[in-house]
């Protein structure tokens, strides 16, 4: 298994970009990357709240889990 970030489609569905994001949210660039990329070694609680707040959502419709 293999969690899944689905930052690109929230923005896609929303017509947001990912600078949009990360001038809105106040989480760098940088970090948003790495977590689109699956780069990532881990998300902090503050920092996946602030991308929440932002694009009005839950954990969940941001990470999912790829069972495959």
């Amino acid at each position: 298994m293999k969690i899944e970030v689905h930052i690109d489609q929230i923005l896609k569905e929303r017509e947001r970009t990912f600078y949009w994001l990360a001038k809105q949210s106040g989480v760098s660039h940088t970090t948003l990357w790495r977590l689109k990329k699956g780069k990532a070694r881990g998300v902090n609680f503050a920092t996946l709240e602030k991308i929440c707040r932002v694009l009005d959502c839950t954990p969940g419709d941001v990470l999912g889990i790829d069972k495959s």
